[in-house]
Parts: C-alpha cells; structure tokens; sequence
C-alpha cells in the first residue's frame, strides 16, 4: 500500500559536522572563514579527521523545512540518498526518529554520504567545507511509492546541478499531480538561478504550483534589476510565488492578488536556516488551508524563532508562537 504524508521533500541528504576551531587551525587548513566552499572527497575526509568534539545532525535545505513542518504536527517524509556508511545511517535513523520518514533507505553505492564540515570559530562564525557526495546523485530510480494521498512536494534548486536531480524532480512532480496534490520549490541560491536559468523557467512555469526565492534569487531568475517586474513574470506561469527580502517585509502574488507580511526588526544570532524556516511555516499554512496572508505570516514567524539562536531548526514550539501572534 502506498504511503501518504502531508508533504514530502526531495533535496540533498547532508550532514552536518560541527567542530569549534580556532582562527590559526583555519589559517593551517586553508580555510576561508565565513563562508561555504564545495569540496572534493579527499579534502572532506582530511577535514572530517581533524576536527575534535564533532557534534553530527541532519542537515539539507528541505530536510531542514520538513523539521520545521513535521514539528507543527504535520505528517512529513524526505526523499534524499545516503550511502550505507555510518553517516548515512546515521542520517536515516535520526531523520526517523524526529518524526520525518525517510522512504528510501542507504544504498551501497559508490560515494560516501555527503556532509559539511563546520568549524565554529571562538566569535562564532560558521566556515563551512561541503561534500556533496551520494546525496547530489539521487535520480528519478531513487523516488519511491509516496505520493497516493496527494499533498505538497518540496524540492530545492541545489539538486539541479546534475541531470540526474532533474529527472527525480519530474518523475516526483508527475506523480504528485496525478494524486491531486501540489508541487513547490525554493530556488535555493542566486547561483542556482544563473546556472540553470531555462530550466528553473520551465519547471515554475510548467510542474511547480508555488515558487519561494529571495529577492537576489528572483532578479537573477528573470535578469531584471526590478523585484517586482520578476516577480511579476513568474506569477504569470505560476500560482503562488514568495519572495522574502532580507529583513524587509514579504510579498506573495497570486495572479493579481498581492499580499505582504510585514517583518519586524530582530536581533540575528544565526542567520542559518531563516529561508528553510520561512518556507517550512508558508507551507505548513497552505497544507493546512490557510489564506495566502496567514500563511505568509506564519513563514514570518517561523523565520524570526530560527535567527534567535545557533542552528536551522526551532528551539521551541512554533505553535505557541502562532497563537501569540492570533494565527491559530
């Protein structure tokens, strides 16, 4: 019998490896600090021998939403790859156990489970040295039998980098639709945008039913320095399109009906995962049955619980902050 959630991912299965360091240790390994560099298999296993207290969780644009999601009380599945390596059990078992099913279970495969070395600086920044390893590999094989309750599929942009995420998004997306449910994705990256300019166009305009991206994402998308001409065109071929703006109050447009969630000034403690959180609170309020405007106010919500503190996923429970705010 085929499974059912009330949203289901497709995005790379990461984990996360976090280390404090010292800035000298970052001087001696060739790190640049503050930011992400994407990293060959020998250099990730030299980094991941040398970090000390390591503290390993489940990471990954949408996996990351999916906790958000599966948190509210929403029924959530993931589908990423792993290989059958200690990191890659490791990933399946813990996605298991907070609640996110995780259908397709490590395979023996040729690369190792991606991961991303994080070293924690004494000021706390985050220096992060990414593998993508068997998780940018997954196909249109590695997508099982879950999608015969309809619902939301999510999927992130960084996966269109190989032909083969490509053809895993289409086969989900189809899928999907026959079982009446909705497709999303968020553009993940002003780069993905660049790289993959027509086909991010055609899949919005196509397969895709709600489009989320940052105002760089939707520019870039479009190749206009107008925000709202962009978002504009994408509205034409898609039927909800988010576009959050860096502090600065959300628009969502809906053919021709605009709606702004306004955002309130909050002290940033770590901006990782605000993007991941925004779309995990608009997609749990359009699962749920919500209006365009709560909707886009509770992806608000959910953005300012995850700068507060270190880490891409809520601390407290999100739905106490809904009902503060008179959502629920």
């Amino acid at each position: 019998m085929t499974q059912s959630f009330d949203v289901i991912g497709i995005g790379n299965a990461i984990v996360d490896v976090i280390s404090p360091s010292t800035d000298t240790f970052l001087d001696q390994m060739g790190i640049e600090k503050g930011i992400m560099q994407l990293i060959e298999r020998d250099r990730a296993e030299l980094l991941y021998a040398s970090m000390s207290e390591r503290v390993e969780a489940p990471g990954g644009s949408v996996a990351n939403t999916l906790a958000g999601i599966g948190a509210m009380g929403l029924t959530t599945a993931f589908i990423g790859k792993v290989k059958d390596d200690a990191l890659g059990r490791f990933y399946a078992q813990t996605m298991e156990a907070s609640g996110t099913a995780f259908p397709h279970p490590p395979q023996q495969v040729d690369l190792p489970t991606s991961r991303s070395m994080i070293f924690v600086s004494p000021d706390g920044e985050r220096s992060m040295n990414t593998y993508l390893g068997a998780g940018a590999d997954i196909a249109s094989s590695d997508v099982p039998e879950v999608f015969g309750g309809g619902g939301i599929l999510f999927l992130e942009g960084y996966l269109f980098d190989k032909d083969e995420g490509k053809t895993a998004f289409s086969e989900a997306a189809t899928r999907m639709k026959a079982a009446g449910g909705r497709s999303a994705i968020t553009i993940s990256d002003p780069f993905c945008a660049e790289r993959h300019r027509a086909d991010f166009q055609r899949l919005i305009a196509e397969d895709m039913d709600v489009a989320i991206g940052n105002a760089a994402e939707w520019t870039t998308l479009y190749e206009t320095d107008d925000l709202d001409r962009a978002i504009g065109m994408a509205a034409e071929v898609c039927e909800i399109v988010a576009c959050t703006r860096s502090g600065e109050d959300v628009w969502i447009r809906s053919g021709d009906t605009r709606v702004t969630a306004p955002v309130t000034p909050a002290t940033v403690v770590d901006a990782t995962g605000a993007g991941d959180q925004f779309a995990a609170g608009f997609l749990y309020g359009l699962a749920s049955g919500r209006d365009l405007e709560t909707a886009a106010r509770m992806g608000v919500v959910c953005a300012r619980e995850v700068i507060g503190h270190i880490g891409p996923r809520p601390m407290v429970d999100v739905m106490d902050l809904f009902r503060h705010e008179g959502l629920v």
